[in-house]
């Protein structure tokens, strides 16, 4: 195997795969792409309907959990992450959402040059191809391909009659001018199957000779000769092995992998390092910090009536259903098997002072609990209510020095008042949704507390049962104060030749799903490292 290139990435994921596929363009480079998990390729990955099946095995999911909760009273939190080809961008909800234009200005306005919304919107353009066609927000002729579900199930209008009733407006594309509002979510699918960003960027680019993908690779340290990082020690199931770079190494590892990563390779705060025995590399009290999520809590109810032909869910004539289904979907692409699950959602305003909605919620086909890990028999209907801006910040550090061992996770859920007030208020207008005549057909049973009107017991609910929405970032922020870690090139500070490019250096968390951003962040990186050395020889 050659062991020198230009460009080494660490992390295949959504900005990795990215990378790997735009630097590669050039054929005067070499790049090598390295991830811990196997490849994209298999029938729980493509087939949209199946997705918790990744979300609960550890085949192609990093499965962390999280320190002890104070927040969600001293729990564990679960933190699935993609382990394959395409990271997360192949297990999650294939959910296309950019975020708001405010969330972009606000970094810009923290001093990050070239990150407001106006100059980003390029880049979500560039890597889309927009099923709906080209327009002012929309791209065609990129990787990545957007659509909407053709065929969503009833229960989705029945969501979205509900919030109207509520006086919320209907939004045909929560990727435009305005936000706000209820309707059918963008989805990352081409002709029912799901697409990655390992669909979108490394299956077209796979077969270029300057391009080698290495999978099931452990990145255990940068190597540095001074301040220089010049390549990674890697291990794979047969050997441990230093690859060179003569260029650049890039960190896209995720919002958990990149720190940790720069931790157990010396660069970090002394006592974050020292207690484990790691050389002091770099000092950078960033790296780690700032961590914060989507925090999330879930309303259930189990149907009035048999919803099997419009719901996900276990029982004998949903069994029956789905042999129907299988056919369908094996022949056309279509069916309940080309179902994200989260087909619908809204964005909403609690405060009108605030500078973009607040509040997210996303319909749920089916009964979800405990990121899907408990099951239950028959048929429902779930909203997830998420907290857009959380004031709550936590941290990422290592529980050794050994690459093999996760680090620890403290995403710090519900630690400011302010995030348990709000996401309360944001808990009550679901409910108010979920008891209007839309849903009085077929509401069942409520689980849990989902229909708790006492505040504190309501309250207490949601510390029993809030978790992530798998959106985690902010641990190699972007920006030039003392606890920022890239500055508005992604350059690591203090450093030479290392870039952290992916969802940890977003300063703030955008309003909505991750993924889109953090491939816009993939091409917008891939650009500057382009423009940095269009003048090498």
């Amino acid at each position: 195997m050659e062991t020198e290139f230009d460009y080494l990435i660490v992390g295949a994921g959504s900005a990795g795969a990215t990378l790997a596929a735009r630097l590669s363009e050039d054929k005067t480079v070499s790049v090598c792409l390295i991830e811990a998990g196997p490849s994209h390729k298999h029938f729980s990955v493509s087939t949209p309907g199946l997705l918790l099946l990744n979300m609960v095995s550890k085949k192609r999911n990093w499965a962390f959990e999280t320190v002890p909760q104070k927040g969600l009273n001293g729990r564990r939190g679960y933190q699935p992450r993609g382990k394959m080809l395409g990271g997360s961008s192949g297990s999650n909800a294939m959910i296309y959402i950019r975020g708001n234009k405010a969330d972009y200005d606000h970094w810009a306005s923290l001093g990050n040059k070239g990150w407001s919304y106006e100059e980003i919107l390029p880049f979500f353009k560039k890597s889309e191809h927009y099923e709906g066609g080209e327009s002012e927000y929309h791209g065609i002729g990129g990787p990545l391909n957007v659509t909407y579900k053709k065929e969503a199930s009833p229960l989705n209008q029945r969501f979205i009659e509900a919030a109207q009733s509520l006086q919320i407006p209907h939004r045909e594309d929560f990727n435009s001018e305005h936000q706000e509002g209820v309707g059918l979510f963008d989805i990352t699918q081409k002709r029912g199957k799901r697409w990655s960003a390992a669909n979108a960027y490394l299956d077209p680019a796979i077969d270029r000779e300057n391009l080698t993908i290495i999978t099931e690779c452990i990145a255990e340290r940068i190597i540095f000769k001074k301040k220089q990082a010049t390549g990674v020690q890697i291990r794979t199931k047969s050997n441990q092995t230093i690859l060179l770079a003569r260029r650049e190494v890039i960190v896209s590892a995720g919002a958990f992998g990149s720190p940790h990563l720069l931790l157990l390779s010396g660069i970090g705060a002394p006592e974050k390092l020292l207690p484990h025995g790691i050389k002091i590399q770099h000092t950078l009290p960033g790296v780690g910090e700032n961590l914060h999520d989507h925090v999330d809590w879930i309303a259930n109810y189990r149907g009035k009536r048999s919803l099997h032909k419009e719901t996900v869910g276990f029982s004998l004539s949903g069994a029956a259903n789905m042999i129907g289904e299988t056919l369908k979907y094996r022949k056309d692409g279509t069916g309940m098997f080309s179902s994200n699950i989260a087909e619908s959602g809204a964005f909403l305003y609690l405060d009108r002072e605030e500078p973009s909605p607040d509040i997210q919620l996303h319909f749920i086909i089916s009964i979800v609990d405990d990121h899907g890990r408990k099951l239950h028999w028959g048929h429902g209907f779930s909203v997830h209510v998420c907290l857009l801006r959380p004031k709550s910040r936590g941290s990422v550090n290592l529980a050794s020095s050994k690459p093999s061992d996760a680090p620890l996770i403290d995403p710090a859920f519900l630690a400011d008042d302010r995030d348990m007030e709000k996401l309360y208020q944001g808990a009550r207008l679901t409910q108010r949704l979920l008891q209007t005549p839309a849903f009085d057909s077929i509401r069942g049973k409520p689980f849990y507390g989902t229909a708790e009107q006492d505040e504190a017991r309501l309250k207490q609910d949601i510390r029993n049962r809030a978790d992530t929405i798998y959106h985690p970032v902010g641990t190699c922020k972007m920006g030039s104060d003392k606890m920022a870690v890239v500055d508005e090139r992604l350059r690591v500070h203090g450093l030479k030749g290392l870039r952290v490019i992916d969802a940890s250096i977003m300063p703030q968390v955008i309003s909505g799903n991750t993924n889109a951003p953090t491939i816009m962040i993939g091409e917008k990186g891939a650009q500057m490292i382009k423009e940095d050395w269009s003048g090498a020889e």
